[in-house]
């Protein structure tokens, strides 16, 4: 790696071609950006001083001897800036009668322009770059290029603007990799510091190349990209992973790639199932994988294409805005998955949509997968080992019914992923301090299975459309009266976090009635609601709202009704 600052000149230096992915998405500037372009480029030729305009990195790509350009690079982070300026240029060239500036700095010794664009923009790119002067283009709405170049004609005062200036003052930090180089650890610092890349960029362009068109189509562009909106918005949609946010197309190909390596036949060897493992070396991974094991391209792409295919019909992320079904399937796992962050999952779960034919044979196994799981969150089990049980054993086990779930969770010689018993799942509801959100997560799933739906006239919202409340609150001593001893008061400051005194509510209370005393918290004050008018047919609420008081004896009794609830449904 070699990194350092760059002007123009050196990233366009006659005898490079700087190549764009052939099947990297679409330019996507707009007005905003190219506003503030235009006017820094306007202040940088009053003042002369240096403009900073972030990073570009380069990774050069291997030539022959029967290559006219000896040096070949793609562009692995700058493609937005380069593309812009190229076209701010050739307008500002145009507009000023200068366009042989225009050629000797964007074009090669051989004649041809020297930035290769993606097969969205190339066609527009080079109608551009080719003019000799202005003319009215139009396009497509979807065509940022011409665009651009609307945008630069008709708002780019040549007077305010010095050519040479801004060719010396304009800089970047230049990031060159060699050929070996991985650019996903690049792109993940990049990600760190706010620019939104994806695995899934890295891998298109790893698998397809410019003679690829076909196979493009077929196996990525008609999967991930489509011709509609929605298609690229559920691709692209981000989500809490562990740490990290992920967007669902990252998220696939870690699940397709976790679900490949515990193939038997391909022997993969343990200390690269570890590495394969690692979120942050995806791209890596994916290269590895084929190459020394030896793998058909085309036939890892079919396969892709199938697995997402399961993907995208089997996983809802706006699951959580919807009422919750009462039936055990795969819309209740969705809503552990997204609405309790338990992305860990999602391989596993992918393997049993692929390979479980029969809805009703899955159901039951996400019977006990729900069970399983909001057992260990009652009880505030640990979660460390749920990447290695979800991603690895399960599936290399080939655990595709519920009673080999069953079994080799209780076979299993490692305690940590043991299955909680209902005496634990007692003592859970009596005593576990959880976070807000598994709190909120384990009382819904209780609702949404014990609620009478055809007797209440209120509908069940989503999950998400809950708050948390603290039936007795935290600050009760202000409005609950005085307690006799320090053990009384300890005993109270500690129950009042466990699932008896929680509950869900359409609504957050206001802070003067979440803090005062049992009837005035139920029915609120003036024009201030209480909890009645927050908990219309929540089962697991409005009842106890009936009571005439609110202590830990009644903490105590819902908790156990809780449980009882709990027993029969997981």
């Amino acid at each position: 790696m070699d990194a350092g600052k760059r002007t123009i000149n050196d990233i366009f230096n006659g005898n490079r071609i700087l190549e764009i992915p052939f099947f990297q998405r679409a330019y996507v500037w707009g007005d905003e950006q190219w506003e503030r372009l235009l006017e820094d480029m306007e202040a940088v030729s009053i003042s002369n001083r240096p403009y900073f305009l972030g990073s570009v990195i380069l990774k050069q790509q291997p030539t022959n001897t029967s290559n006219p350009v000896g040096d070949v690079r793609t562009v692995i982070d700058g493609q937005q800036r380069l593309t812009t300026l190229n076209i701010f240029f050739k307008v500002l060239c145009l507009r000023t009668d200068n366009n042989a500036s225009f050629e000797r700095i964007f074009k090669l010794l051989n004649n041809e322009f020297a930035l290769y664009h993606n097969h969205n923009d190339i066609a527009s790119f080079k109608q551009i770059l080719s003019l000799t002067e202005l003319v009215d283009l139009t396009g497509p709405d979807h065509d940022k290029i011409i665009h651009a170049y609307n945008y630069f004609k008709k708002n780019l005062d040549p007077n305010k603007l010095n050519f040479n200036i801004i060719l010396s003052r304009i800089l970047f930090v230049g990031i060159d990799l060699d050929e070996n180089e991985d650019e996903q650890q690049i792109f993940d610092t990049i990600n760190s510091l706010g620019v939104r890349l994806t695995t899934a960029e890295l891998l298109k362009n790893y698998f397809f190349n410019r003679d690829d068109l076909n196979l493009y189509n077929e196996y990525w562009r008609n999967i991930f990209e489509g011709d509609d909106e929605e298609t690229k918005r559920y691709w692209d949609h981000e989500l809490t992973a562990g740490r990290l946010r992920r967007t669902c197309i990252d998220l696939f190909f870690y699940s397709y790639l976790q679900i490949k390596i515990q193939d038997s036949s391909l022997k993969v060897k343990t200390e690269d199932k570890i590495e394969f493992s690692k979120v942050e070396s995806l791209f890596e991974s994916y290269k590895t994988l084929i190459k020394e094991y030896k793998l058909d391209r085309t036939e890892i792409l079919r396969e892709i294409k199938d697995y997402a295919v399961v993907f995208r019909d089997s996983f809802d992320y706006e699951i959580v805005e919807h009422e919750l079904s009462a039936d055990y399937g795969i819309d209740r796992i969705n809503a552990i998955i997204f609405g309790l962050d338990t992305t860990t999952l999602i391989p596993y779960v992918l393997y049993i949509q692929k390979h479980v034919r029969e809805e009703s044979e899955r159901n039951k196994l996400y019977k006990a997968l729900e069970s399983y799981l909001m057992r260990r969150m009652v009880v505030h089990a640990t979660t460390k080992n749920y990447n290695q049980l979800f991603t690895d054993r399960l599936i290399s086990h080939e655990v595709l019914t519920v009673e080999a779930f069953y079994d080799y969770i209780e076979k299993s010689a490692d305690r940590v992923n043991y299955f909680p018993d209902d005496s634990e799942l007692e003592h859970g509801f009596k005593s576990t301090y959880l976070i807000n959100k598994q709190s909120a997560g384990i009382i819904y799933f209780l609702e949404s299975k014990i609620r009478n739906r055809n007797r209440q006239s209120t509908q069940l919202l989503g999950m998400r459309k809950y708050s948390l409340e603290h039936l007795m609150p935290k600050k009760w001593k202000n409005h609950w009266g005085e307690l006799g001893t320090k053990e009384e008061r300890d005993f109270r400051n500690r129950i009042l976090y466990t699932l008896g005194n929680l509950a869900i509510i359409t609504q957050s209370l206001n802070a003067s009635i979440r803090d005062s005393d049992w009837t005035t918290k139920k029915v609120g004050r003036a024009n201030k609601p209480g909890l009645r008018h927050y908990s219309a047919g929540i089962e697991t609420l409005a009842p106890y709202l009936e009571l005439e008081d609110w202590n830990e004896n009644e903490i105590q009794k819902r908790a156990r009704f809780l449980y009882d609830k709990a027993i029969e449904i997981w």
